[in-house]
């Protein structure tokens, strides 16, 4: 029961990410795989918590525009990225390269720089258990 337990929030996020990114993409459209590593409520900041989660793009992939209402952090680690929040241009980061997005920031453009080659991300993000990992944007 304690496993099952331990393993409800980690589901429930990559569900409810997973959920929000093919309904943003349609059904159709293939979206990229996001996977929930960790999902841990944080003892020395009461009421937040921090998810580390992976996305791989399969080349020329790209996610939909969307904001987070956590802050998050993100590194490369394999490929090549090109992102760009709202207000600034886009940045393409390569391999062991990694930004800052303050909560709530706008992210128009995540996505593969290369149409020939997979690119892997790692996102450390700390939130609120009842804010949303992922928002999509409506236009």
């Amino acid at each position: 029961m304690k496993i099952l337990h331990l393993l409800a929030a980690p589901l429930a996020a990559l569900a409810l990410t997973i959920s929000a990114s093919a309904l943003a993409h349609g059904t159709d459209a293939p979206s990229e795989k996001i996977s929930v590593l960790q999902d841990q409520m944080l003892k020395n900041v009461p009421g937040k918590k921090a998810m580390m989660i992976e996305v791989d793009y399969k080349p020329g992939q790209s996610s939909i525009a969307h904001r987070h209402d956590g802050t998050a952090m993100a590194y490369v680690l394999e490929g090549e990225i090109v992102s760009q929040v709202k207000g600034e241009q886009p940045i393409t980061y390569k391999k062991g390269q990694y930004w800052y997005e303050p909560a709530s920031s706008e992210h128009l453009v995540s996505k593969n720089a290369s149409n020939s080659k997979p690119a892997r991300l790692l996102v450390f993000m700390v939130l609120s258990p009842d804010e949303q990992v992922l928002i999509p944007l409506k236009n």
